[in-house]
């Protein structure tokens, strides 16, 4: 061992490398007993789901790795779908003792590995230790069994935006451009409530981008544009300035402009938002902005949200309020709603109080 040791000093000096940092990844270290898991248990069941894809799903801490010098020690879960860990995948990295994967990055884990979704399969857990910038020393953990239930993928969420000069927006595809309200229950179906001048609207994929878009190809026959604005359809036409609910359907593709009477609406002087995913958790509201033309649309641009829940309320009070059990869309009922939750992140909100839909863009 004397040997070895002297060997790599020795080529060190040589070579004019022996600095202070180099010192540590040229000795030779050797780790000092074993480490373990110590959650989650071994065994330990999660069923997955697409509505809390940012959410943690697994968790593991573990014990300090001992190594003979002192030096920072990175840290790697590995998941892998047989017990061998032929292929493992590094799910994550740290330096600290503990670590989480998303439901996510999970999901997607647990269907490469063959588990098919709605059932039960097993995936096996270890942590990697490693020193050095090189990792030329590791060891592992202890393995255990997480059982998971994954869920069946689904293209990502799509948001749409509204466009045209019946819209405070006019024809500038970055404009503050309303969203469309999706549906909790079908992905592929859209709503807005609110007030059009007379002219006509599109609907974009991409605020900034033109195609994309969406637009008539005969009355309530939706056609979309190519990447490359081929194929483009028509405006689809507001004859007279009101309150209308547009109802998109990007799977059947179709959609629908009908009246809508808000003369009995009331005119809200605040909404905004409270809870423990806001900066003023329970104690104040973070207050929303309505939009000139619709008053009845709110809206905060770049919200800093955390892990937690939040509703919406109107004159920071609990006479009004509304929420739902579903993040990032859903519709309140101003009945004793339940709580949104919520993970934490950027978010452009939308709330609409004529109808107590809510909106949640990434």
């Amino acid at each position: 061992m004397k040997k070895i040791y002297k060997y790599f000093v020795a080529a060190a000096i040589f070579t004019g490398l022996a600095s202070c940092e180099d010192e540590q990844d040229l000795m030779l270290v050797n780790p000092v007993g074993s480490f373990e898991i110590t959650s989650p248990e071994s065994g330990t069941p999660v069923v997955l789901t697409a509505e809390t894809a940012t959410n943690p799903a697994l968790t593991v801490t573990w014990q300090d790795m001992d190594y003979t010098t002192p030096t920072e020690v990175t840290y790697v879960v590995q998941i892998a779908g047989d017990e061998a860990f032929t292929a493992p995948v590094n799910a994550a990295t740290t330096t600290e003792n503990a670590s989480s994967v998303s439901t996510l990055a999970l999901n997607n884990i647990a269907i490469n590995a063959g588990i098919e979704p709605g059932t039960q399969g097993t995936l096996y857990v270890r942590v990697k230790s490693t020193v050095g910038t090189q990792g030329a020393m590791e060891a592992f953990s202890n393995t255990i069994t997480y059982m998971v239930t994954p869920y069946l993928a689904s293209v990502p969420l799509q948001d749409l935006f509204l466009v045209g000069d019946a819209l405070e927006s006019g024809w500038n595809n970055n404009n503050n451009n309303v969203p469309m309200f999706r549906d909790v229950e079908n992905q592929d179906l859209y709503y807005f409530t609110g007030y059009f001048n007379a002219g006509a609207f599109k609907i974009l994929t991409v605020k900034g981008s033109w195609h994309p878009q969406y637009g008539m190809t005969s009355e309530g026959v939706l056609g979309v544009s190519g990447a490359d604005g081929s194929n483009e359809a028509q405006n689809i036409p507001i004859t007279t300035a009101g309150y209308y609910t547009i109802e998109v359907n990007t799977d059947a593709m179709t959609y629908s402009v009908t009246a809508f009477d808000a003369s009995a609406a009331p005119t809200y002087t605040t909404i905004g938002v409270i809870g423990t995913a806001t900066p003023g958790q329970w104690d104040s509201d973070t207050d929303m902005t309505a939009t000139t033309v619709n008053p009845h649309l709110w809206h905060i641009a770049g919200f800093e949200a955390t892990d937690g829940e939040l509703k919406f309320r109107e004159g920071n009070g609990w006479t009004n309020s509304w929420g739902s059990d579903t993040f990032p869309s859903g519709q309140g009922a101003n009945s004793n709603d339940p709580n949104v939750p919520m993970s934490a992140g950027t978010y452009d909100i939308w709330f609409n109080d004529l109808d107590g839909r809510y909106i949640f863009i990434f």
